[in-house]
């Protein structure tokens, strides 16, 4: 395996790491999640989507305060709940940070110049095994894979990602969609595994290439995998892990997703004025900017608070339009006479616990 340099005494530049969350501080839907596997992609912790497919396995994924001394207090940890040690040729598990092509410019990847890149990430595990980051350019259709090797004690891994320069692929897109991914391959089939590992340069994507050589994350219940320190950086050394203050981190991370909370019962998410008698609407105005014109999700019961008395929310509410910073919604009550033109609140209904979420995840 060829390994990046490492240089601690040079003074690296601020913004290098192209990963989002690398230290796995932010984690707005939650810090738990069980019972996950099948082909139910996930996010909890931001930015990092654990993507299986048709496995019997079974899986808990946390964030958990256990990460590495110096590094960050938190990691992502994945226990087996359910092993299968049958695994179908077309099985797979992998951990996904997708990248959007502006962000990946400075590589220059597909033209003359175009620069290394390093991978470097802090992992253990419950035992020894095998198992590979690759990068897979979206764009082209091009990947390379890297095997790294756990113990039950953190180790830092590091890879310089040889440039791709006049090969016949073309530049990043200079735009908002997925341009390139990084997978962590924690399990695979035959499909993926039977291949010759492309590991020296970027090939053309290849199924059988991508994860050859790894072991199975699913071997066993008592598995469990942790990652953290994940950085991409350009340049054929592993500075030191760029260390981020939470809210810039949480800034990022909410340009894909948010979560508005309640703070307490009947907390009130907005203003909002009756068209007619049975429909309400109101604006939010979204902060940050998010990469596209978001989905949206309400969760928990919900009313309209109004001069005189409160209305039930009798369905949940929707999207009238959006943009990526402005979201004009509706949401109908109950008929009754008279209400058009008053205002009032949307507000959650006795429930401490409801929510809106807003996604725009590549």
């Amino acid at each position: 395996m060829t390994k990046a340099r490492t240089n601690a005494s040079a003074s690296p530049a601020v913004g290098r790491n192209m990963v989002i969350n690398g230290a796995m501080n932010v984690s707005q839907r939650g810090t738990s999640s069980a019972g996950l596997g099948a082909d139910g992609a996930t996010y909890l912790l931001d930015r990092f989507k654990i993507q299986p497919n048709a496995t019997a396995g079974r899986f808990t994924i946390t964030q958990t305060a256990d990460g590495p001394n110096g590094i960050s207090a938190n990691c992502l940890k994945l226990d087996c709940t359910t092993a299968d040690t049958s695994i179908a040729a077309a099985e797979f598990m992998y951990l996904r940070h997708i990248f959007e092509g502006q962000n990946l410019q400075r590589i220059g990847k597909g033209l003359a110049g175009a620069k290394q890149i390093t991978i470097s990430f802090y992992v253990k595990a419950s035992a020894a095994f095998t198992f590979g980051v690759e990068l897979f350019d979206a764009d082209n259709s091009r990947q390379i894979t890297k095997l790294f090797a756990t113990t039950t004690d953190w180790v830092r891994h590091s890879f310089v990602i040889p440039a791709d320069e006049d090969d016949g692929s073309s530049p990043f897109a200079d735009d908002n969609a997925e341009s390139m991914a990084m997978n962590f391959w924690l399990h695979g089939g035959a499909t993926y595994t039977s291949g010759t590992l492309n590991t020296a340069a970027w090939a053309n994507y290849t199924q059988a290439n991508r994860a050859a050589g790894i072991d199975s994350f699913f071997s066993s219940t008592d598995n469990n995998f942790f990652i953290t320190g994940v950085q991409l950086e350009v340049g054929p050394v592993a500075t030191e892990f760029e260390q981020e203050d939470i809210s810039t981190t949480l800034a990022k991370c909410q340009r894909y997703y948010q979560k508005w909370l309640s703070d307490t019962a009947f907390d009130a998410f907005a203003d909002c004025g009756m068209s007619n008698d049975t429909r309400a609407f109101w604006s939010w105005r979204i902060s940050p900017t998010m990469r596209a014109e978001p989905t949206m999700l309400a969760v928990g019961t919900f009313e309209i608070q109004l001069q005189e008395n409160n209305r039930d929310v009798t369905a949940l509410p929707l999207i009238n339009r959006a943009t990526p910073d402005t979201i004009q919604m509706y949401a109908d009550i109950g008929a009754d006479n008279n209400e058009a033109g008053k205002i009032g609140f949307f507000r959650n209904k006795n429930d401490a616990d409801a929510y809106i979420e807003f996604k725009a995840e590549l």
